[in-house]
């Protein structure tokens, strides 16, 4: 679950299932059914259905919490004009050894986590040329980038796209958050 549309739809359909929804957060939901224990095999059904997966082992669930965090700090930097270390906010973040999180997100998912948070702040450059209320110089400086052109080279690499070509073309030219690796 990447935003709050998410969060109420997984909720209405843990509700609609009989359960007692306590808190839905991103990447997960705290419920209690009303006799016995919740039914993961129809909870993982509902969530198929939806778009989503249950993420029942801790290794996806530290993955996927390794997203959320990249997605967040990508999201603040947007927001605040705040640059911050990303080894240091995922480290802290989770509570763990960047490096033991590096490794087992590249082995899980087939890219680096520095690859991942490029691919979604290209994805929050697409939002904010489409939106067109900042110049692409500062969305450079919001986004922490050294430069337009670095911003550009960037932006070029991973869409095949100069930032002012996608301007002009911007249709179905974004990705949901969560299909950004693909």
């Amino acid at each position: 679950m990447v935003c709050d549309r998410c969060k109420r739809v997984v909720a209405e359909e843990l509700q609609k299932l009989g359960y007692t929804v306590h808190q839905v957060n991103l990447g997960e939901a705290e419920v209690s059914a009303s006799e016995g224990n919740p039914d993961l095999e129809q909870i993982r059904e509902m969530l198929e259905s939806n778009g989503f997966e249950l993420l029942d082992d801790r290794k996806t669930q530290l993955i996927e919490k390794v997203k959320l965090a990249v997605i967040e700090l990508v999201r603040e930097a947007g927001e605040s004009d705040l640059h911050i270390n990303t080894s240091d906010y995922i480290a802290e973040k989770l509570d763990l050894d960047y490096n033991y999180v590096s490794s087992l997100f590249s082995a899980s998912e087939g890219i680096t986590i520095e690859k991942y948070l490029i691919l979604q702040r290209i994805e929050l450059v697409k939002e904010l040329l489409v939106y067109d209320e900042l110049s692409l110089k500062e969305i450079a400086y919001k986004l922490g980038y050294s430069s337009v052109a670095h911003l550009s080279n960037q932006f070029k690499k991973v869409t095949g796209l100069t930032p002012s070509h996608f301007k002009k073309i911007k249709s179905d030219k974004r990705k949901t958050l969560d299909r950004v690796q693909e």
